[in-house]
């Protein structure tokens, strides 16, 4: 029984301190428990902020200071004293007193030291602090004082709504004005006396744009007036020095910006005016190239102007990385983000744009058109009237204009007519199919004889017949000639006139134009004896022996 008396008696007292201990937990600095900071207190008077209590001071949280701090100055006000703030310096910090009655103490804790704060600093700014909250609770009670608060706020609001008034009229004269002053410079603006531009689009904009400034103005106006009633007033002074300290900063750091960024807007200035200059230079030089003035060996006038173009791009692309680095606010993240996703959505979208682009300019210096030029273009021809940097655009001369893009007409087979000889004007062909029983002596002097009825196709170089082909029903003969116009409505006229030229002399002589084509045999073989080699309009050659006449 003893022993297990002594047995429960343990089990009991282990039992006791498992409850104990769990009753009364270790402190958070032996248990490795980092304890909460308490929540910082203010100290509010006059609706004024005197100090921030952080850190417990000799077990009492940093809320019981401050209202310790509230009943002391509570206190020290009833007994009518002069209501002097003052500060004491003591071991502990530095004591913050009213007619050296203490009001509270402000220790090491309560201040931040990273920041440059001392206690005697931070007692010093509290007790001018609290002088100003005193000086504004005994202006509340002077009468005179707040008669003379309340004349100011009276003017202010007066002058405030003489300024709101004054706004709305010039509101109105702006307005106005403006809207006669564009309407009656956007009238005189004309092509080819006809109006091109809308004057109110303009207006609209004008207007949008006055609004906003006069908004702007009123609510500047407002601020200012908010601002000054609210210092006049005891209880809302602090409010009001708030909002002048805010425009005073906004002001400031406005100033401020704009000085630190005239260094760097200074050399943007200057490297656009040298790139401008050297733009200018380099104009000069391409403009005696393409009027004939200048002569260079690897430039021409059809090459000057993309190559003008291409070097005023190289120029402004080298500016634009020069002064780059000076522009305000290039080295935000904000504006190096959306010049990434610039450049990004430039590679990404114009790949054809900058294919049809190199395009142009191989066109442009491999030379093989040039604007002017009668061409033939994949199943295209006509006259080149522009040959751009995207697109190459022809002519045809019957009310036609096409337009290819460049890939598509450096993948083509290009034909120049214009360059087969010196001058002015370009060769002109057609093609016809006549039967194995017409001479092909006659054939070839038609063709020649309605080139030459033609007054503008030159005689010189001579008009010839070639026989490009010898099909099973009839020979292809091609007229080749040369024809002096130059604009593509009297090159489709000479091709018409020659088709007619060839229609008539064929009738005059008696040949069928027509294609013939056998589905059986024929009843005589087209065969033409050598004495009907030369029927008319050939003439048989004279010096050559009748078997060597051909």
């Amino acid at each position: 029984m003893t022993v297990l008396r002594r047995l429960l008696v343990a089990m009991l007292l282990m039992m006791l301190h498992c409850f104990a201990t769990a009753a009364d937990p270790l402190p958070a600095s032996q248990s490795g428990t980092p304890s909460a900071s308490p929540a910082p207190a203010k100290l509010v008077f006059a609706n004024r902020t005197i100090f921030v209590f952080r850190s417990v001071l000799t077990g009492y949280p940093p809320e019981e200071r401050a209202e310790g701090a509230r009943k002391r100055l509570d206190a020290g006000l009833a007994r009518n004293g002069a209501q002097q703030p003052g500060i004491r310096t003591i071991a502990e910090g530095t004591q913050v007193t009213l007619d050296g009655a203490l009001l509270f103490l402000v220790t090491p804790a309560d201040i931040n030291p990273l920041a440059g704060d001392t206690t005697d600093s931070v007692a010093s700014e509290s007790a001018a602090t609290l002088g100003k909250a005193l000086l504004e609770r005994r202006e509340q009670a002077s009468p005179r004082y707040l008669l003379i608060a309340a004349a100011l706020c009276a003017a202010a609001t007066l002058a405030y709504a003489l300024i709101l008034h004054g706004l709305r009229q010039v509101h109105r004269w702006v307005g106005k004005r403006s809207t006669q002053a564009i309407s009656r410079r956007l009238g005189q603006v004309k092509l080819k006396n006809v109006r091109i531009l809308d004057a109110e689009h303009y207006v609209a904009f004008m207007r949008q744009l006055v609004n906003l400034l006069i908004w702007g103005l009123r609510l500047m106006a407002t601020y200012l007036w908010l601002a000054f009633v609210m210092g006049k007033i005891p209880y809302s002074r602090s409010w009001g020095e708030r909002l002048q300290d805010y425009l005073i900063d906004v002001a400031t750091s406005v100033a401020k910006g704009i000085i630190e960024a005239l260094p760097g807007l200074v050399l943007v200035a200057v490297i656009a005016a040298i790139a401008r200059l050297v733009m200018l230079t380099a104009a000069s030089v391409f403009q005696r190239v393409e009027s004939g003035e200048l002569q260079i060996a690897w430039l021409d006038r059809d090459t000057a102007t993309p190559t003008r173009r291409i070097l005023n791009v190289v120029i402004w692309l080298f500016a634009l990385a020069m002064a780059y680095p000076y522009l305000p606010g290039a080295h935000t993240a904000a504006f190096q983000g959306v010049s990434v996703l610039v450049g990004l959505m430039v590679s990404i979208g114009a790949s054809s744009i900058v294919g049809q682009g190199a395009s142009g300019l191989i066109l442009m210096y491999a030379r093989s058109l040039r604007k002017g030029e009668y061409v033939r273009i994949g199943e295209s021809e006509g006259t080149v009237v522009e040959l751009g940097m995207f697109e190459t655009r022809l002519r045809t001369g019957l009310g036609e204009e096409i337009t290819m893009p460049n890939a598509w007409v450096l993948s083509n087979t290009t034909k120049n007519y214009s360059r087969a000889h010196a001058g002015t004007g370009f060769v002109l062909d057609t093609t016809v199919t006549i039967g194995y029983d017409t001479p092909w002596r006659q054939v070839h002097a038609m063709l020649e004889l309605a080139a030459a009825r033609i007054e503008d196709i030159a005689a010189t170089p001579k008009p010839y017949v070639m026989q490009t082909g010898l099909s099973d029903f009839y020979p292809e003969y091609r007229l080749v000639a040369y024809a002096t116009v130059e604009t593509p409505r009297r090159r489709a006229e000479v091709l018409n006139q020659l088709h007619q030229q060839i229609i008539d002399v064929f009738n005059e002589y008696g040949v069928a134009i027509t294609s013939p084509h056998f589905t059986q045999e024929p009843a005589t073989p087209h065969v033409i004896p050598k004495e009907n080699w030369h029927p008319a309009p050939a003439v048989a050659p004279i010096d050559l022996a009748p078997d060597q006449q051909q």
